[in-house]
């Protein structure tokens, strides 16, 4: 996911909107040292602590998805992980049953780049990751994480980036009202 001509992690497009903007050159060897192409170690422990990420896909004709992937719980009450961090390039996250259109995963099947987006609101702090997405569709295979799920998607890394805590609010995760949007 790097430039080929300039040997930088930005596309030629986020080089364009920079030099429009006049913001180029801000991005130097030092910032763009943020960007790297594996999770640093300690991402393992703040992902995997997350209540829920954002997951972005797009299919084969650039048409996108956004949508939210959060924990589910056991009979207890007692939430599954919400991914696994396997090693620094590959994480994997389970698919549960849903509304049964598959936008994610269908675009994912014509399209595996994928963007995930993990906020923590009570800290103020989120990360991106950015790679290609492939899905496990044997129920089985991490069924002692998450013995409900119904598929896996494995992540492997092409970017992993902090983004500054600017503008992030500080709220304290609530129990949602059950139906508020079905009335």
């Amino acid at each position: 996911m790097h430039d080929k001509k300039t040997q930088t992690p930005l596309h030629t497009g986020e080089l364009e909107a920079q030099r429009r903007f006049g913001a180029e050159g801000h991005w130097n060897e030092h910032n763009l040292g943020m960007i790297r192409d594996h999770l640093p170690p300690a991402w393992a422990a703040f992902l995997e602590a997350q209540p829920f990420f954002f997951i972005a896909t797009a299919n084969d004709r650039g048409d996108c998805d956004c949508s939210y992937r959060g924990r589910e719980f056991n009979a207890a009450g007692v939430p599954y992980p919400l991914l696994k961090v396997l090693d620094a390039k590959t994480l994997v996250f389970p698919d549960f049953s849903g509304n049964q259109l598959y936008n994610s995963l269908g675009n994912l099947l014509v399209n595996p780049r994928i963007g995930l987006l993990f906020v923590d609101f009570r800290n103020r702090a989120r990360a991106r990751v950015n790679g290609a997405a492939a899905l496990i569709e044997d129920r089985h295979a991490y069924e002692d994480i998450w013995p409900t799920a119904r598929r896996h998607v494995r992540v492997t890394v092409q970017q992993a980036y902090p983004n500054c805590k600017a503008r992030i609010p500080r709220l304290v995760p609530a129990q949602p009202a059950d139906g508020w949007l079905d009335d």
